[in-house]
């Protein structure tokens, strides 16, 4: 029996520190389906279409955007939806959407391993002052202690004090000056994937706000999702930036990793 995928798009960048632009992305990314330069299945033969293995509920609305009512309507939202068997891919936004998203995971699913795939560890203190920043949703999670582990993929900006954050959660990272795929072997269920499309050289997704050289090849990335040994409960994608976007290259790819993760938590 397959597992029926509920898709939900969060059009929020209030949290970004630098250019505004991911809020943007749900709907850009869904023209992707219909666009016509690719069909709708995974590279394992499902059928990702909508209404078939996915049911689309459209996009989350902010009355205002104060960052702790955002926090609270997302996470109530996500909340409600879980409450039934069907298992959820977010697409975002910019990554301060997840802090919300996950904690709801966190409290169904109890001991929740999270698989965060980046080329930041997300996890300043209080960056620009604000504790909801996208730089910061990893540090507000790691401080609640809801998770069972951490295991951040595809790092490359490790500052000082992202370094002493890492030791202080105890989060185990795989940076790309020694990346290899052994970590693969290492997760464990139920696990939850954070994937900001930041994660990979902007030779293969230009279209993000911060980029940064050295990354994933989207093989790589894809190979990373097909080859997760355990059930995936939930996702999000995000920190797409259509403005930033040539060709629709970025969102093109964004589409194919929602295929590809789609597929992997229907089994």
């Amino acid at each position: 029996m397959t597992t029926m995928i509920k898709l939900i798009g969060i059009p929020f960048d209030g949290n970004s520190s630098f250019l505004r632009g991911p809020a943007l992305a749900p709907a850009r990314i869904r023209q992707m389906e219909t666009a016509g330069s690719a069909n709708e299945f995974s590279e394992d033969g499902k059928e990702i279409a909508k209404d078939k293995s996915y049911t689309d509920l459209g996009d989350l609305s902010f009355s205002h955007h104060d960052s702790q009512a955002v926090y609270e309507s997302i996470k109530k939202r996500i909340t409600q939806e879980l409450t039934t068997s069907e298992k959820i891919i977010c697409f975002g936004g910019d990554h301060s959407v997840s802090f919300p998203i996950i904690e709801a995971h966190a409290e169904k699913y109890k001991n929740l391993n999270v698989l965060h795939l980046d080329a930041h560890p997300d996890l300043y203190d209080h960056f620009g002052n604000n504790p909801f920043s996208h730089a910061s949703p990893f540090a507000r999670l790691m401080e609640k202690r809801i998770l069972k582990s951490l295991t951040q993929v595809g790092i490359r900006t490790m500052n000082t004090h992202q370094r002493e954050q890492v030791k202080r959660f105890d989060v185990s990272v795989m940076a790309m000056n020694d990346f290899s795929f052994d970590f693969i072997k290492t997760l464990r269920a139920p696990l939850y994937v954070s994937l900001d499309i930041d994660v990979l050289d902007p030779a293969f997704a230009p279209g993000v706000s911060h980029h940064e050289p050295g990354g994933l090849s989207t093989r790589e990335l894809i190979k990373i999702i097909q080859c997760i040994p355990v059930p995936i409960v939930g996702a999000d994608l995000v920190e797409y930036n259509p403005t930033r976007d040539s060709h629709h290259v970025t969102a093109m790819v964004a589409y194919k990793l929602f295929k590809e993760l789609a597929s992997r938590m229907m089994e």
